[in-house]
């Protein structure tokens, strides 16, 4: 790496990150409407006794980020051994990275600096293989929960027959093709390989080709118990709130809400809260009227979930030149 872009990275970037973050964040909160009445709501929450939901959703958070963290740690097992730590520290690095890039692209910049310099680009490709486990449980939930729940919003008039039915398909088709690309990379890394056009960067995702089915199996397994604990996170702070849902009522509209938000390319911090917002607002409307509620839910879990995350990820990346000094490092 160049001598000054390690320079840039080693004394200015986390500095001018986090800077930069803590102000995103201020203003984006700030332009919320309502946000004095939300923060009122909170702080009267956090006197009553249901602050356990609170407590319970915080400490989810953290068993939420530690599964990724182990889920990204047998990822890139295959190229370099990684403590638990470290690789808890890249995610909290990616969600930094990743806060304010359309759909979350960032976070594998975020990541691989805690690779060593020759591991990194085949990093990423087995990054995107762990993620695509969790995108094909995102599209199986959101479609399931779609079928459930397909006449209420006709009947809401929040979308035609037409609209849903062909929402319905392109989501089958695309959860099909996610997993028969998932279970056949191996197989399509040989093909690719053979390509004279592309043969030349085959090191780069030749990692994929010693993955077996049994730690694709693992990545799905941890992202469906991912998936259950971001549903269980929103019914938690839906009781806190007093929206009064069954917790099957909560998975079948946080589930079609993830579905629309997997399709939907977005920048986290500036067009993912409020579409989540306008989302859990309109499906959550099939069973509530509590609006304020589920905006407040909305609110406490981007904060929750991403933002003191990414805070924390922008403080380590403060750190981040003892990477570049001990390049062979792994603990």
């Amino acid at each position: 790496m160049n001598k000054n872009i390690k320079i840039f990275i080693n004394y200015f970037l986390g500095p001018v990150l986090f800077i930069w973050l803590a102000w995103s964040i201020y203003n984006q909160i700030s332009r919320q409407e309502g946000v004095e009445e939300s923060l009122s709501r909170i702080k009267l929450s956090l006197g009553s006794s249901n602050i356990w939901f609170l407590v319970i959703t915080v400490l989810l958070m953290t068993v939420n980020w530690s599964l990724e963290a182990y889920k990204w740690m047998l990822a890139v097992k295959r190229i370099q051994h990684i403590s638990f730590g470290r690789a808890f520290k890249a995610i909290l690095s990616g969600i930094s990275f990743s806060i304010s890039t359309p759909n979350s692209v960032g976070e594998y910049i975020g990541r691989v600096l805690y690779m060593s310099e020759g591991n990194r680009i085949k990093a990423i490709s087995l990054t995107v293989v762990a993620n695509m486990s969790q995108l094909i449980v995102t599209f199986a939930a959101g479609l399931a929960a779609l079928l459930c729940i397909r006449q209420d919003l006709v009947l809401a008039g929040i979308a035609t027959q037409a609209f849903v039915n062909a929402f319905l398909w392109v989501s089958a088709v695309i959860t099909v093709t996610l997993l028969l690309f998932y279970f056949r990379l191996p197989w399509l890394i040989k093909i690719i390989d053979k390509l004279p056009q592309v043969s030349k960067f085959a090191w780069a995702i030749e990692a994929i080709e010693h993955i077996n089915a049994t730690l694709l199996v693992k990545f799905l397994s941890l992202s469906v118990v991912r998936f259950a604990i971001f549903s269980l996170q929103y019914f938690l702070l839906f009781q806190l709130f007093d929206v009064n849902v069954s917790i099957l009522q909560s998975w079948m509209g946080i589930s079609v809400m993830f579905l629309v938000m997997a399709i939907i390319p977005t920048i986290a911090l500036f067009t993912d809260l409020g579409l989540k917002n306008e989302l859990s607002i309109q499906l959550m409307g099939l069973f509530t009227t509590n609006h304020l509620g589920v905006s407040l839910t909305s609110l406490s879990i981007w904060l929750i979930n991403l933002v003191f995350p990414a805070l924390i990820g922008s403080l380590l990346i403060l750190g981040i030149k003892n990477i570049f000094k001990k390049r062979n490092e792994s603990t």
